[in-house]
Protein backbone atom coordinates (compact mmCIF):
# COMPACT_ATOMS: atom_id res chain seq x y z
CA UNK A 1 0.00 0.00 0.00
CA UNK A 2 1.25 3.30 -0.67
CA UNK A 3 -0.53 6.42 0.62
CA UNK A 4 -0.38 9.98 -1.31
CA UNK A 5 -1.66 13.27 0.17
CA UNK A 6 -1.45 16.34 -2.10
CA UNK A 7 -0.97 19.71 -0.99
CA UNK A 8 0.15 23.16 -2.56
CA UNK A 9 -3.49 24.31 -4.40
CA UNK A 10 -4.86 27.32 -4.21
CA UNK A 11 -6.41 30.60 -5.78
CA UNK A 12 -4.16 32.60 -7.90
CA UNK A 13 -4.52 35.24 -10.81
CA UNK A 14 -3.75 33.94 -14.56
CA UNK A 15 0.13 33.77 -15.51
CA UNK A 16 1.02 33.26 -11.86
CA UNK A 17 2.88 29.71 -10.51
CA UNK A 18 1.87 27.13 -8.10
CA UNK A 19 3.64 23.81 -6.67
CA UNK A 20 1.73 20.96 -6.24
CA UNK A 21 3.23 18.66 -3.75
CA UNK A 22 2.80 14.68 -3.11
CA UNK A 23 3.97 13.32 -0.10
CA UNK A 24 3.96 9.36 -0.31
CA UNK A 25 4.21 6.80 2.83
CA UNK A 26 4.02 3.35 2.92
CA UNK A 27 5.97 1.02 0.76
CA UNK A 28 9.05 2.33 -0.79
CA UNK A 29 7.86 5.59 -2.94
CA UNK A 30 10.96 5.09 -5.19
CA UNK A 31 9.73 2.06 -6.35
CA UNK A 32 7.01 3.51 -8.30
CA UNK A 33 6.13 5.75 -10.92
CA UNK A 34 4.47 8.34 -10.60
CA UNK A 35 1.72 11.03 -12.28
CA UNK A 36 -0.42 13.86 -11.82
CA UNK A 37 -4.25 14.40 -12.87
CA UNK A 38 -6.53 16.39 -12.97
CA UNK A 39 -10.34 17.05 -13.24
CA UNK A 40 -12.47 19.62 -13.78
CA UNK A 41 -16.29 20.08 -13.19
CA UNK A 42 -18.38 18.31 -15.60
CA UNK A 43 -15.50 16.27 -17.22
CA UNK A 44 -13.41 13.48 -17.19
CA UNK A 45 -10.35 12.96 -15.38
CA UNK A 46 -7.38 13.60 -17.77
CA UNK A 47 -3.09 13.21 -17.62
CA UNK A 48 -1.05 16.17 -16.91
CA UNK A 49 2.15 14.66 -16.64
CA UNK A 50 4.39 11.69 -16.02
CA UNK A 51 7.12 10.59 -14.34
CA UNK A 52 9.38 7.22 -13.60
CA UNK A 53 10.81 5.95 -10.69
CA UNK A 54 13.96 7.23 -11.31
CA UNK A 55 12.74 10.68 -12.45
CA UNK A 56 14.96 10.56 -15.61
CA UNK A 57 11.87 10.53 -17.75
CA UNK A 58 8.85 12.72 -18.19
CA UNK A 59 5.69 12.92 -20.34
CA UNK A 60 3.24 16.11 -20.64
CA UNK A 61 0.17 16.73 -21.54
CA UNK A 62 0.67 19.10 -24.78
CA UNK A 63 -2.00 21.41 -22.90
CA UNK A 64 0.91 21.84 -20.11
CA UNK A 65 3.81 21.30 -22.13
CA UNK A 66 6.73 23.89 -21.45
CA UNK A 67 4.43 25.59 -18.44
CA UNK A 68 4.62 22.70 -16.11
CA UNK A 69 7.05 20.22 -14.87
CA UNK A 70 7.09 17.29 -13.19
CA UNK A 71 10.03 16.17 -10.49
CA UNK A 72 10.47 13.66 -7.31
CA UNK A 73 12.42 13.64 -4.78
CA UNK A 74 12.69 9.93 -3.92
CA UNK A 75 15.01 10.72 -0.37
CA UNK A 76 12.21 13.06 0.61
CA UNK A 77 9.26 10.62 -0.29
CA UNK A 78 7.90 13.54 -2.35
CA UNK A 79 6.63 14.19 -5.73
CA UNK A 80 6.77 17.65 -7.27
CA UNK A 81 4.37 19.56 -10.06
CA UNK A 82 5.09 23.23 -10.94
CA UNK A 83 2.82 24.85 -12.87
CA UNK A 84 3.93 28.24 -14.39
CA UNK A 85 1.65 30.92 -16.61
CA UNK A 86 -1.18 29.21 -15.24
CA UNK A 87 -4.44 29.66 -17.14
CA UNK A 88 -8.49 29.71 -16.33
CA UNK A 89 -8.79 26.42 -18.03
CA UNK A 90 -5.96 24.74 -16.00
CA UNK A 91 -8.53 25.30 -12.86
CA UNK A 92 -9.56 21.55 -11.43
CA UNK A 93 -8.94 19.12 -8.89
CA UNK A 94 -4.72 17.54 -9.51
CA UNK A 95 -4.21 14.26 -8.10
CA UNK A 96 -1.34 12.10 -7.86
CA UNK A 97 -1.09 8.53 -8.72
CA UNK A 98 1.52 6.14 -8.15
CA UNK A 99 1.71 2.89 -10.60
CA UNK A 100 4.22 -0.27 -10.58
CA UNK A 101 7.71 0.43 -12.49
CA UNK A 102 7.64 0.05 -16.34
CA UNK A 103 4.21 1.71 -16.62
CA UNK A 104 6.39 5.40 -18.31
CA UNK A 105 8.11 3.40 -20.63
CA UNK A 106 5.50 1.44 -21.20
CA UNK A 107 3.92 3.98 -22.82
CA UNK A 108 0.65 3.75 -20.88
CA UNK A 109 1.51 6.46 -18.68
CA UNK A 110 -1.75 8.04 -19.56
CA UNK A 111 -4.23 6.16 -18.49
CA UNK A 112 -5.73 5.92 -14.89
CA UNK A 113 -6.24 2.88 -14.81
CA UNK A 114 -2.93 2.42 -14.70
CA UNK A 115 -2.22 3.41 -11.67
CA UNK A 116 -3.50 1.41 -7.99
CA UNK A 117 -2.39 4.22 -5.83
CA UNK A 118 -4.46 7.69 -5.43
CA UNK A 119 -4.63 10.87 -3.30
CA UNK A 120 -7.37 12.53 -2.05
CA UNK A 121 -6.88 15.72 -4.05
CA UNK A 122 -6.00 19.56 -4.19
CA UNK A 123 -8.25 22.42 -5.56
CA UNK A 124 -6.43 24.92 -8.29
CA UNK A 125 -8.22 27.51 -9.24
CA UNK A 126 -7.20 30.49 -11.85
CA UNK A 127 -8.84 33.35 -12.23
CA UNK A 128 -8.99 35.39 -15.25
Amino acid sequence: QVQLVESGGGLVQAGDSLRLSCAASGRTFSRYDMGWFRQAPGKEREFVAAIDWSGGSTYYASSVKGRFTISRDNAENTGYLQMNNLKPEDTAVYYCAAATPGTVFSGNYAYTGMYSYWGQGTQVTVSS
